[in-house]
């Protein structure tokens, strides 16, 4: 069941104008270091491929991984789907490096990589498996052979924790921000309900999203990596919490 907007408040497309403009900031407080992950992530794709020099990062959002990732690879570039979060991105990024507009499932690159990323909770906004297998495909065909794939899940079924309640109050000279969420399961699929609060010199302005993640298994994760050619393993923790994926093309 679909819940509605209580009165007042504005229903927003998840990653739309309003959300981009307070997603790094709330997560940031939380204690989310996009630059920390990314460095993990590096030393991941060196321990693979040690003379790596190339990395594509899919769905890379305000490109917070991005502009990390652009200080150790001498090619990065990234694919985004959200023009909110896709503007940002551009601002950040140093010259060079080009945000591609396009959909994981379909975007089509005119060259290969070392490295791809897809990271945080991006993968779980596929809607169902084959989607998942579709994307993972995408991915590995813009990997050279030999090259690394790393994917971060959502949580998967038997570890989603149904009714978890979130909560995030920022205060800044300029601003505070609350963040409110609600999740619940459906089907194979969590659908978090969330209500934002922002205060500045402007008033107060509320809006609220409502975001559905599919909870892929962790065996639906590695037949993707495996139909993709890519040998795949996983990670339990990682820096997240949720683990890791890492997968090398096959050769061929």
């Amino acid at each position: 069941m679909r819940v509605p907007a209580p009165p007042g408040v504005i229903e927003q497309a998840a990653f739309g104008d309003e959300h981009a403009d307070v997603y790094e900031l709330t997560y940031r407080h939380r204690g989310k270091d996009w630059e920390a992950e990314a460095r993990d992530v590096t030393a991941i794709v060196r321990e693979h491929r040690p003379a790596a020099s190339s990395l594509l990062d899919v769905a890379c959002g305000t490109g917070a991984h991005l502009a990390e990732f652009a200080r150790h690879f001498d090619r990065t570039e990234g694919v985004e789907i959200a023009p909110a979060m896709r503007r940002r991105a551009l601002d950040r990024v140093p010259a060079g490096t080009v945000v591609h507009e396009g959909d994981m499932r379909t975007f089509r690159l005119d060259r290969r990589f070392d490295a791809v990323t897809c990271l945080f909770t991006s993968a779980a906004f596929l809607p169902t498996p084959a989607d998942l297998t579709t994307a993972i495909g995408r991915m590995g065909e813009h990997l050279l052979p030999g090259g690394v794939l790393v994917v971060e899940p959502w949580y998967f079924p038997e570890t989603f924790l149904d009714g978890y309640l979130g909560g995030d109050l920022v205060r800044l000279p300029d601003r505070v921000v609350s963040r409110v969420s609600h999740s619940v399961r459906r089907a194979d699929a969590t659908h978090l309900h969330v209500e934002w609060t922002v205060a500045d010199a402007t008033g107060i302005r509320r809006f609220t999203e409502l975001e559905v993640m599919s909870l892929f298994t962790r065996e639906e994760y590695l037949a993707a990596f495996d139909a993709a050619g890519c040998d795949a393993r996983y990670h339990p923790g990682w820096l997240t919490g949720r683990g890791l994926f890492t997968a090398v093309r096959r050769p061929g």
